[in-house]
């Protein structure tokens, strides 16, 4: 019986042993943007799989940077363009590449500051020009949302008259300077401003001047990666499926 008993033990061990083997780490380079809905489903997935999910996120361009750079990673999920960029480069798989989601731009005030109007395209351009300060991701930074709304105050000749208000966020949440009044008014990916309690969404920018960032996600190509490339595979299955999909409206997204 004792005898049974340890045979028991023993095989116990080593089955839990083998498990824990099997987990690996996977690291994830993501865009800031798109990090919540990630984050959302790896709870589960690490409780079913053992694995375990790093998520470390940037600019589109500061991803960009780090990959070239030579950056270990197993999931990359950026903003297309950039995306396909990196394939061509030979970063990221070639086959594979899945789109997540899609996100546009919205406005943002402190919570109880007064909502300024930006139902049409001129509302909208009134309330830039009469905000104090404007706050959003610095173009030189990389970042998709301030290099589109760069090239609008370009385009609307308006330019020189925000830059003089302008609060240039290098990467992170831009409608955090709200809450400490370096801005008044805040111009960000609308999945992020929702994630900075005591700030209030406006509202998408209008539709004539709104763009979409459509996020992807790839396998990376570099030779150590490998080892973890089966567990990166199922993480992708994961975040491409139905039910994180159908919760994308919580995070300010659209199916791409």
């Amino acid at each position: 019986m004792k005898r049974a008993l340890r045979f028991m033990a023993l095989s116990v061990a080593t089955l839990c042993l083998a498990s824990g083997a099997l987990a690996v780490e996977i690291k994830v380079l993501s865009a800031g943007a798109i990090k919540p809905v990630i984050a959302a489903a790896l709870p589960e997935f690490e409780q079913r799989t053992g694995h375990k999910v790093t998520i470390e996120n940037d600019t589109a361009g500061g991803l960009a940077r780090r990959v070239r750079a030579g950056e270990k990673f197993d999931l990359l999920v950026m903003p297309l363009p950039g995306l396909q960029q990196l394939v061509c480069e030979g970063a990221v798989t070639p086959a594979g590449i899945m789109t997540l989601a899609k996100v546009g731009i919205g406005v943002a005030v402190k919570q109880g500051a007064p909502v300024p109007n930006i139902a049409t395209t001129a509302d909208f351009r009134a309330a830039l020009l009469a905000a104090g300060k404007v706050a959003y991701i610095d173009p030189a930074a990389g970042g998709s949302s301030g290099i589109y709304l760069a090239q609008l105050f370009e385009r609307w000749g308006i330019a020189d008259q925000i830059k003089a208000k302008a609060v240039l966020v290098p990467g992170g949440l831009v409608a955090q300077r709200l809450l400490n009044g370096e801005a008044d008014l805040a111009v960000h990916q609308i999945s992020e401003i929702l994630a900075v309690p005591g700030a209030t969404l406006v509202g998408p920018i209008p539709a004539e001047v709104q763009n979409y960032t459509v996020y992807a996600m790839a396998l990376s190509a570099r030779p150590d990666a490998t080892a973890a490339a089966e567990a990166t595979r199922q993480l992708l299955a994961e975040l491409a499926g139905a039910p994180l999909r159908a919760r994308l409206a919580a995070f300010g997204m659209e199916a791409p």
